[in-house]
């Protein structure tokens, strides 16, 4: 499965009532640190919510990273993390 699948899949089932989009933003950063822009290593999440309010952002991009943390490990470079309330 490849990473974006991975990760959709993993904000899906942690963020259930919340809309994702998960963008993969590798392309931007050929060149940079001999990335290739193919490999899958920089995304853009974001997350919205027009029922719950009150979350602070901080603790959602804590829990982000934590669930990500393979991913990290495993190639994943970049993350760039958006959230609407």
């Amino acid at each position: 499965m490849k990473r974006k699948k991975r990760i959709e899949k993993i904000l899906i089932d942690n963020f259930n009532s919340w809309s994702i989009s998960v963008e993969d933003k590798s392309f931007l950063h050929y060149g940079h640190n001999n990335f290739s822009g193919k490999d899958e290593t920089h995304f853009k999440i974001t997350l919205q919510s027009q029922k719950i309010k009150g979350f602070k952002k901080l603790l959602i991009h804590q829990k982000i990273n934590k669930l990500l943390k393979k991913e990290f490990l495993s190639g994943l470079h970049a993350l760039e993390i958006k959230i609407n309330f």
